[in-house]
């Protein structure tokens, strides 16, 4: 990683909200999905910061939104390639966004749609360059053959097409061709969910590598915790929207102050299969986000919830240096602290 650490992506109470209309023809009054309501959070130069939650959490909707494939309702997008040059994202008009989006780049969860069956690695890799009049001729195909190289690709692959890899070869491909336009940030969307977990180390492993010898930083979106505490210098923990627990790993893992959190480290499998399993901490499923509960959202949830949950949304506070928690109870419940080993 760099030496020098600035914070190179800083995200201000981001806000996505989808409407929804009701009814069987879509005519009835139209309700509203709080995918993401009010995230905060930044990311130094050369970290990987991961955000963890259930399906429905919002995590996908906060990494496509920072890159303006889905357009939010408001919140600032900071993007500083130094310390001293500050882009807010969302203020681009499109001439400006597609010029800067070579320094955006998004890693797919699924390796095998996200390719085209009908090229080849070769012109999969070659595809923004070309599109970027980046490169031409030799210098196009010394470009290409260094960054599947980079990924762990040979020579004789790049004259395949995608069905003839396994899950874990085409996501090679994925990051291959995210690395192309020499991003700054990549956007990782569950990149090893769709993996076996025997592949899923390797291609955690190349990502690691690939950040130091680059000088990368990451976003990185999983709903697994294990997988979040191997890669991650940071968490964000979501719940509905929003960002309920952050802390640096180490502390998260040793120290929970959320109920939410907690709850998903009861979830990570035992090193010891011997070993008890953990009882089910969370009652129920995740609420509609079109009708999300008052005051705290995890409060129909919750084994510690008190009648002040059901009415008052809890503060964002930092407890300890940079961790913080949204909970009435961070500063007196002893959670239990856990790791995958």
């Amino acid at each position: 990683m760099s030496k020098e650490t600035w914070k190179l992506l800083e995200v201000e109470d981001l806000k996505k909200h989808f409407p929804l209309r009701k009814g069987r023809l879509g005519l009835k009054d139209i309700e509203t999905v709080k995918a993401v309501d009010g995230v905060s959070f930044y990311i130094n130069q050369g970290e990987t910061f991961g955000l963890v939650g259930e399906s429905g959490s919002g995590k996908t909707t906060v990494g496509r939104t920072i890159l303006r494939a889905i357009e939010p309702d408001s919140g600032k997008v900071m993007i500083r390639l130094t310390p001293e040059e500050a882009t807010d994202i969302l203020a681009l008009d499109r001439k400006h966004l597609k010029a800067f989006r070579k320094q955006m780049q998004l890693i797919f969860q699924d390796p095998y749609s996200s390719l085209n069956p009908r090229m080849t690695v070769r012109d999969i890799i070659a595809e923004p360059l070309i599109i970027n009049k980046i490169y031409n001729g030799s210098q196009l195909e010394e470009r290409v053959r260094e960054i599947a190289n980079q990924c762990r690709l040979n020579v004789e692959h790049l004259r395949r097409f995608p069905h003839a890899f396994s899950g874990g070869q085409r996501q090679r491909i994925g990051i291959a061709r995210a690395l192309a336009l020499n991003p700054r940030l990549i956007v990782c969307d569950e990149p090893v969910s769709a993996l076996d977990v025997s592949v899923q180390a390797e291609i955690l492993n190349l990502l690691i590598d690939l950040q130091n010898t680059l000088s990368l930083t990451y976003l990185f979106v999983a709903h697994d915790l294990s997988v979040i505490e191997y890669i991650c210098d940071r968490i964000g923990v979501m719940y509905l929207g929003r960002i309920v627990e952050m802390a640096p790993t180490v502390e998260l893992f040793s120290r929970p102050l959320h109920p939410y959190t907690e709850a998903l480290m009861s979830a990570i499998p035992a090193p010891d299969p011997d070993a008890p399993m953990k009882p089910a901490i969370l009652q129920g499923e995740i609420p509609s986000p079109t009708n999300p509960p008052s005051g705290c959202h995890l409060h129909p949830r919750c084994r510690y919830a008190q009648e002040i949950c059901r009415k008052e949304r809890p503060e964002w506070k930092e407890y300890g240096p940079d961790h913080f928690s949204a909970c009435h109870f961070s500063s007196t419940l002893d959670l239990m602290a856990t790791t995958s080993g």
